[in-house]
This record gives structure tokens, sequence and C-alpha cells, in this order.
């Protein structure tokens, strides 16, 4: 795993990062024949975009705020087989993706957050981490909602 030396590189791999999932998400959209599927994933680049902006004036103000929170897990991902992007991807293979991917980001996070040791990378990776949770626990969700109650 990269060396980080300050902060500062910390917020900028964490932008970089964020990026990436905006990028990935527009993509999905873009190769999603579903109109539904391709709201759902313009709306999570949306969210990751505010996650950036968000990174973006933490690096500029240089403080930052962790919220006490625990995000429940419905561990569906694990179970799912892999998927990889397709122009006609179903909207479920859609969901498994999306999931396998926040799941990749929150064990980056978790990953990087335990490496820490000061404090304050520690609380931001912590931070990101969460936020990675919280998507997989939407799509898990979605996923639970409308591919198996439907089956």
């Amino acid at each position: 795993m990269k060396e980080f030396t300050s902060i500062n590189e910390i917020l900028d791999f964490a932008i970089g990062e964020e990026q990436a999932a905006v990028d990935f998400y527009l993509q999905l959209a873009a190769q999603s024949k579903s109109q539904q599927t391709k709201k759902i994933f313009h709306e999570y680049a949306e969210e990751e975009m505010r996650h950036k902006a968000n990174l973006l004036q933490v690096r500029e103000r240089g403080t930052f705020q962790i919220p006490d929170e625990k995000v429940r897990d419905l561990k569906i991902a694990e179970y799912l087989v892999d998927v990889r992007p397709s122009s006609n991807m179903s909207y479920q293979d859609a969901l498994i993706l999306a999931m396998k991917k926040e799941k990749a980001a929150f064990r980056m996070y978790s990953a990087l957050a335990s490496q820490a040791e000061d404090p304050a990378v520690k609380a931001l990776f912590v931070n990101l981490a969460l936020e990675e949770s919280k998507h997989k626990l939407s799509f898990e969700i979605e996923y639970d909602d409308y591919i198996l109650k439907e089956n």
C-alpha cells in the first residue's frame, strides 16, 4: 500500500479515488440501456462528486468533522458472483457491480485507516470508509427490494 507523508497526500489520493468513482458510475450509466439504471448511476456519480468537493474543501480549510454513526451491512454483496460492465448489462448485474465497487472502496479506506498513525488521518479514512459502506448498503437494499423480492 502507498505510503503517505502528509495529510495533503492522503487527501489528494482520496480525491483521486472519488473522481475514479464518478467516472465509474458515469461509465455504467452510459452503458446502461434502462433509463432507471442510467438515472440511479447518475445519482451516485453526483454523490461521489459531492464527496470529492467535500474533500477539496477539507484540503483548503485544513479541518474536518467525523460523524459518530454505524452503518448496517446486509452482506448481500458477499454472496454474489462478479460481473463486468457491458452495454447490455441487466439492472441486477449493474447493482452487483456497484456493490462490489463500494465494498472494495470500503476495504481500501479501512486498510488505510488501520495503517494511519496520525489520529486525524485515521479519522479521515474511517469517515471515508463509512461513506462507502453507506453506498454499499443502499445498493444492497435496492437489490433486496427489486431483485430478491421479485424472484
